[in-house]
């Protein structure tokens, strides 16, 4: 719909309309009044639209599309609605999130990887294009409200500090609403959370316990009905993107009750079940076939009897948590429901941003910062930490054979762009006003930039050619309104390339050509070789849906012909040049990106500041460093944080307890290093610090520390061990409260303010860094944290 009446849409934002009236000198004069100011609105009666995004669920996960994690809201909204059973994404969040929300392809507009991994190259430098405009700019500026609930993780790690700027921010990217957080993670439990710009602590229920997606649902309704109530007219937009199901896997005891002993068949046998599942829901065809088993993964049979026992918790624990997350969902299509509203709102629930995570290892783990930090795990340790799992006290992520069984029936996982175990999710439309034949199967083949012109073309929106003065780069979606009312219609989505950190593929009227570069789970040395030497596999899939049957070697100038389009894609979209590199895009200087401390060795913070980003503070790991506070401890003695940074699973905190400076250090959950001054701080004001001389000779060292009271060294103490790369995936830097888990046993998530005052808190870093250069093989994990 692109008549006269749209074409004023073209240059966002609309110009205000002039008030018609005679104007009088004296108001008792003035006869007729003035037109009454119109507020502004899409045109015709368009629907409301929500997004709901899960995150890290394969296409074989849900019962929705045969697997074995039980959504009803799921199953409820595609008895209603649609299944498209052959929809991608980009294999990982931050670039499917892009894309989503600009309908344009992931290098397009910057973002080839997750943003803490940006680099100077156009498709990799992490910054959405002002020339790209979010859906939530244009239905904003047409009259729609605007709110983004949940994981964002597309902001610049530089911008993501409280001094901005602010415009890639939600806030900047259209939502007029915002309440989530920013990174690729965080703690279900005690997240760190946003309001707009601002830090909040989790709401509080004394006769139940806080979990985030519980309250990102409560938050949506509560938004959605307030636009309800008052502006009934006016049509709403909510992007709610759960932080579920990403590690850590975290959900209540009773949720994984109905999963107890359902996946100790294992891997193997829940592949045949689910494939036969799929065949029977029509989401897979008749002879679809499993995809091959990648070497080096175990079969179930080889696993040992403890290994079986963690892995087949560890899913329970999953299972359960995606059947918490989808009942959220539930609540919200009950209450759109309650409000009158659900039919006539376009719902899209896309079932995952990319395939299963095989970030967990082979054998899984209980703590996910290990692996970030490229210490490895023991089964006795997970078999002792099972009693924990899913809890405040655990962080798990399941092992990368139920990845690979929640992919079913395709190849590979997460992060491999080349086949579809990275790339195909389930994705369900509802709209009842607007589907005319409920419940049945799309087959068509689409990509996650088609929903945004998707909602332009069902809301009659033209795509701007003009937002905020600046011209605006082509929609490179395609619409998928044609595919609603007709099961048969040719595919309009023809030709569609991938690529992730080498790992590349594209696909061209049925035909794929694929090659797999690196591995997820294995470190380093995929990467390692030149991409001349890659292998790229050829697959007809219209006649073998699953990439089972590699035809290279029979059709080598298919091969070729589709390799020649890789390339033509590539440099149209900005892929090149490909980059594999891991642990040196970690280190902005090396990778080009803007750094916010670049050059800095010391930072004074002050009372009141919290959740500052681990990438926006100093880097105090495998360094001599000193921590200096000023500090005034009331009469009675003191008590509580003064400055800390990370929470349970692994960080340090300076602070009084019963008036005594305390120092801990987290190595990971796994111990906890104390230094506590014998005598308690007399009232008054003082100079405290601690002070940490590094040993040298590779990362994650030990060294010695001290406490020191108004220059004076009151205790000396040794950690053997410090944590190399990462104290946490979400937890932050704090001033005078600890925000989300506690660092210390000291003291607890709650009551642990501090009750002096803070005049300011100095951290210096040493110039004697005994840091060595970055080994890849080590840093490997690291980079998954921020996903």
């Amino acid at each position: 719909m692109t008549g006269a009446r749209d074409e004023g849409r073209r240059n966002l934002p609309i110009p205000d309309l002039a008030q018609v009236g005679f104007t009088a000198q004296d108001i008792r004069d003035q006869r007729p009044a003035f037109d009454r100011p119109q507020a502004l609105r899409p045109p015709g009666n368009p629907p409301n639209v929500i997004i709901v995004l899960i995150d890290d669920m394969g296409f074989g996960a849900s019962s929705a599309f045969g697997g074995p994690c039980q959504m009803p809201a799921a199953e409820r909204l595609a008895a209603h609605g649609l299944r498209y059973s052959r929809f991608h994404t980009a294999a990982l969040c931050s670039p499917t999130r892009q894309a989503l929300l600009t309908g344009r392809n992931h290098h397009s507009v910057g973002m080839g990887a997750i943003t803490e991994l940006a680099t100077s190259a156009p498709g990799y430098n992490g910054i959405r294009p002002n020339s790209a405009a979010t859906i939530a700019h244009i239905l904003k500026y047409n009259g729609y409200g605007t709110a983004a609930f949940g994981k964002m993780h597309q902001t610049p790690p530089w911008e993501t500090s409280p001094s901005g700027p602010f415009d890639r921010w939600p806030v900047g990217d259209g939502f007029e609403k915002f309440y989530g957080f920013l990174g690729g993670e965080t703690n279900q439990w005690e997240p760190t959370l946003l309001n707009g710009t601002s830090p909040v602590r989790p709401p509080k229920h004394p006769d139940k316990r806080y979990h985030l997606s519980e309250d990102l649902v409560d938050q949506t309704i509560g938004w959605v009905q307030a636009q309800t109530s008052l502006t009934p007219d006016k049509p709403f937009f909510a992007y709610l993107s759960f932080g579920a199901v990403h590690a850590p896997h975290h959900v209540a005891p009773p949720w994984r009750q109905p999963y107890h002993g359902r996946f100790d068949q294992g891997w193997d046998l829940q592949r045949d079940s689910t494939l036969a599942r799929q065949k029977e829901l029509g989401v897979v065809p008749p002879q679809a076939e499993l995809a091959p088993w990648p070497q080096g993964v175990p079969r179930w049979e080889q696993l040992s009897a403890q290994q079986k026992q963690v892995a087949a918790a560890l899913m329970e624990n999953y299972a359960a948590f995606a059947a918490h997350t989808d009942h959220q969902v539930n609540r919200l299509l009950d209450a759109l429901t309650a409000m009158g509203v659900l039919d006539d709102t376009l719902i899209f629930y896309l079932l995952g941003d990319n395939g299963a995570s095989a970030e967990g290892g082979l054998d899984g783990t209980t703590n996910e910062l290990f692996a970030f930090n490229g210490i490895q795990d023991t089964i006795e340790r997970l078999v002792a930490e099972l009693d924990k799992l899913g809890g405040p006290e655990s962080y798990p992520h399941y092992p990368v054979g139920w990845a690979l069984a929640m992919d079913t029936p395709y190849q590979w996982t997460k992060q491999v762009a080349s086949h579809y175990g990275g790339t195909r999710n389930g994705l369900i439309v509802h709209w009842p006003r607007g589907i005319g034949k409920a419940g049945e199967i799309r087959h068509q083949w689409h990509h996650v930039i088609d929903v945004t012109p998707t909602i332009l073309e069902v809301t009659g929106l033209p795509a701007p050619y003009f937002v905020d003065g600046i011209a605006q780069k082509p929609i490179e979606g395609i619409s998928m309104l044609y595919s609603f009312d007709d099961a048969g219609a040719p595919e309009r989505h023809t030709t569609q390339y991938f690529e992730m950190f080498g790992n590349r593929g594209i696909y061209h009227l049925g035909w794929t050509a694929v090659t797999r570069h690196r591995i997820p789970w294995e470190v380093g040395t995929q990467a390692m070789r030149s991409f001349d030497e890659d292998i790229w596999e050829l697959y007809d899939t219209g006649v073998d849906w699953t990439q089972a049957r590699d035809l290279a070697g029979e059709q080598p100038d298919t091969l070729a012909r589709l390799k020649e389009q890789f390339l033509i894609e590539a440099a149209k979209y900005q892929v090149f040049p490909l980059d594999d590199r891991a642990a040196e895009r970690l280190n902005p200087e090396i990778a080009g990106r803007p750094d916010l401390l670049a050059g800095r060795t010391s930072m004074t913070l002050y009372a009141g500041m919290k959740q500052l980003q681990e990438n926006t503070v100093p880097n105090i790991k495998n360094k001599s460093h000193s921590i200096t506070a000023d500090i005034e401890t009331p009469d009675g003695g003191g008590h509580g944080v003064i400055v800390v940074q990370g929470g349970r699973f692994g960080g340090w905190a300076l602070y009084l307890n019963r008036g005594h400076l305390t120092y801990c250090y987290n190595y990971l959950g796994k111990q906890r290093h104390y230094l506590r001054a014998p005598e308690p701080l007399t009232p008054g004001r003082h100079t405290v610090g601690y002070e940490f001389t590094y040993d040298g000779g590779g990362v994650g060292q030990g060294g010695s520390g001290s406490l020191t009271v108004d220059d004076v060294t009151v205790v000396d103490g040794r950690i053997d061990a410090t944590v190399p790369f990462l104290f946490s995936a979400d937890e932050t830097l704090d001033i005078g409260l600890d925000t989300a888990s506690p660092v210390s046993e000291d003291y607890g998530d709650t009551d642990n303010a501090f009750t002096g005052t803070i005049h300011h808190v100095r951290i210096d870093i040493g110039h004697d860094d005994h840091t060595p250069p970055e080994d890849p093989e080590q840093r490997h994990h690291q980079i998954m944290a921020r996903q």
